[in-house]
């Protein structure tokens, strides 16, 4: 099971999020923990000046961007349409 943070500016970006929305990122983070469900969530390694970075789907439109801390341990970067990764 992995454990999950926070960055500050993810959290700001979630509060702007419509409040129906906000529970969708919060199920699909509760997924992300388990690695088994990576494939459903389809979770990626981003290329370019995110190398370091991985992404997966909220939604059709919704993206979120974490780092590995440590094998075991993750930090959520971002959230927002495919603009993020500009």
């Amino acid at each position: 099971m992995l454990i999950i943070s926070f960055k500050a500016t993810f959290i700001k970006q979630v509060n702007k999020l419509e409040k129906e929305l906000i529970d969708e990122v919060f199920e699909r983070i509760e997924l992300l923990k388990d690695e088994g469900n990576h494939k459903i969530l389809k979770v990626h390694k981003l290329h370019g000046k995110l190398s370091s970075c991985f992404s997966f789907s909220v939604n059709y439109n919704t993206r979120i961007i974490f780092e590995y801390l440590t094998k075991n341990e993750i930090v959520l970067l971002f959230i927002g349409g495919h603009d993020i990764y500009k």
